[in-house]
């Protein structure tokens, strides 16, 4: 194992090994098959990406745009990592990866996140997103609750800092 890591684009040969990895993820939680992630990766408006070990997928992560091209939403899909290589920061990578997308078209970012997953709303937060509102019951099977997180777009965060700072940035 080494510590470097290739980030790629996701392509129809890497969906078998996604979906690999969200059986091991989210195992009670109704995990992706492989046709779904190839379906994913075609979509034009979808941005998915991995990091790569010696040529071996061992996190990826997805984004979507929505709306008109000239005002988008995204909505992370989502994000995962082999828990071999969990704690080597490959999380933040990605999302930074898929911010800088939804930024580069100033686009707010929703998520869903399972109330009990520390680890990842923890990351959610330092990259900006707060707490909408909670959806009982949204994973299937588990019934678990999730967190519906927005982080807002670019030009807003960017008002938001002037206003708090009394001048631009």
């Amino acid at each position: 194992m080494s510590e470097q890591f290739e980030l790629r684009e996701l392509r129809r040969e890497d969906a078998g090994r996604c979906a690999d990895l969200e059986q091991i993820l989210f195992p009670g939680d109704n995990p992706w098959p492989r046709d779904v992630f190839a379906v994913e990766f075609s979509h034009p408006t979808n941005f998915y990406i991995g990091a790569f070990d010696e040529g071996y997928l061992v996190a990826y992560a997805g984004l979507a745009m929505m709306g008109p091209a000239d005002d988008p939403e995204f909505e992370i899909h989502t994000i995962g990592v082999d828990p071999e290589f969990q704690r080597k920061g490959l999380g933040r990578v990605l999302m930074d990866q898929m911010m800088h997308a939804a930024d580069s078209h100033d686009g707010p970012v929703f998520l869903e996140v399972r109330t009990d997953n520390v680890p990842a709303i923890s990351m959610y937060e330092a990259f900006g997103f707060k707490t909408l509102a909670v959806r009982k019951n949204y994973y299937r099977p588990s019934g678990a609750d999730a967190y519906t997180m927005q982080r807002p777009r670019l030009s807003d965060r960017k008002d938001q800092q002037t206003d708090t700072e009394g001048t631009p940035s």
